[in-house]
């Protein structure tokens, strides 16, 4: 199995890519150079299942409903143990923690117009055709009323003749939505998606973070914090996930009295380290940012919180800032930190939490964190994105 979640053979001018057929298998199918389109599965493997959803196999959102899990589950394994090997690093790699939980609570529809008819739903793999879903079995039963609300959104919006994309998340008091690629609307068409979210019961309808209309504050808990979200947050994919994430966080920081949490977003570690921990937050979000601080400002029993809106990319925390905190946890996007881990790597400093949605660029930026005297302790892979290649870890190292 590739690591993109297609199955391999040797084809008549190298390596074939063959998505939805699985180890082992005899399959009959059309070769256009490096892929195969699949006509036909001749000797199914034994680890093959029945796919759920009526759109597998043409929306591209997932790529593996026909594996068994456990099997599936050791591939996301092998795919973090492989990045490392080929960085020559050797670690504790645990299994695969399932953090699918209800499901993903956070979700991107997008809308586009062919002809008088208006289709929402995902991209088919590999190409710009949208896939019209009635239904995504993976999404939080939170989220039940986010198509149909998108759905009517896109409709409303038709005349304008645009490709939108419609992000919508479920939080506590609601679902909150944010349109983009409207441009500014006219105010007939403001009226008109204002009422669809008091129809649907929208928490917060925005348009590129512009608010049309708020109902109630979309307010989500971390740890004991509730957190007002800033327009099209960033969240973990599934509630289930981020308790994964922030419980193995918490227990490497165990007793730490001082602590960086770098690439904060809006308090999903920070939030709770606070509650034992003074905590310096780094965020180049300042809208993430500004929610972290009034959360933790507004929680009783907190220690100290003191943010920075800083880019991290262009202005890493040097290492005699660093030399401020007995633990860094780093939780940065797929592009992984190099700039700030080579800071890392000289910083005095007893032990760092790295949180990856990459295993690729978590496995460069170890490989320099070992070069400046860490040791990799442990690593341990979260699937919270089911079905997908997609995988997640969190890293303890320490110096020595």
């Amino acid at each position: 199995m590739g690591a993109q979640g297609d199955g391999l053979a040797q084809g008549p001018h190298g390596a074939l890519f063959a998505p939805y057929t699985l180890p082992g298998e005899t399959v009959r199918g059309r070769i256009d150079k490096d892929r195969l389109a699949l006509d036909a599965v001749l000797t199914p493997s034994p680890e093959r299942v029945e796919p759920f959803c009526s759109h597998f196999g043409t929306c591209g959102g997932c790529l593996l409903q026909h594996w068994q899990l456990e099997p599936y589950f050791a591939w996301k394994r092998t795919l973090v143990a492989e990045a490392l090997a080929r960085e020559g690093i050797e670690a504790q790699v645990h299994p695969v923690v399932d953090a699918h939980g209800a499901g993903r609570r956070r979700v991107i529809f997008h809308a586009r117009q062919y002809g008088a008819r208006t289709v929402v739903g995902f991209a088919e793999r590999r190409s710009h055709a949208m896939v019209a879903l009635d239904a995504c079995p993976v999404l939080a039963p939170s989220l039940d009323a986010a198509l149909p609300a998108a759905r009517a959104v896109a409709a409303a919006l038709a005349p304008l003749k645009k490709p939108l994309d419609l992000q919508v998340v479920a939080t506590d008091t609601g679902l909150d939505m944010d349109v983009r690629g409207s441009g500014p609307l006219p105010p007939a068409l403001l009226v008109d998606v204002a009422a669809i979210a008091e129809r649907f019961g929208l928490a917060r309808l925005t348009r590129h973070g512009e608010l049309v209309l708020q109902r109630t504050a979309p307010i989500l808990s971390m740890g004991r914090a509730k957190v007002e979200l800033p327009p099209a947050a960033f969240l973990q994919a599934t509630a289930e996930g981020e308790h994964v994430l922030a419980d193995a966080v918490l227990a490497a920081s165990a007793g730490a009295r001082r602590v960086a949490d770098l690439f904060a977003g809006a308090g999903t570690f920070a939030l709770r380290l606070a509650e034992t921990a003074r905590v310096f937050a780094a965020e180049s979000h300042a809208g993430a940012l500004a929610a972290l601080m009034k959360a933790s400002r507004a929680t009783p029993g907190l220690k100290a919180v003191e943010g920075e809106a800083r880019d991290l990319f262009r202005r890493p925390l040097m290492a005699a800032e660093l030399a401020a905190f007995d633990t860094v946890v780093i939780d940065p996007p797929r592009q992984g930190a190099e700039a700030q881990a080579r800071e890392l790597a000289q910083a005095k400093l007893a032990r760092l939490v790295y949180v990856s949605c990459n295993a690729a660029t978590f496995a460069r930026d170890a490989r320099l964190l070992i070069a400046g005297g860490f040791r990799l302790v442990e690593v341990t892979p979260v699937d919270q994105f089911r079905y997908s290649p997609h995988v997640e870890l969190v890293a303890f190292f320490q110096r020595g």
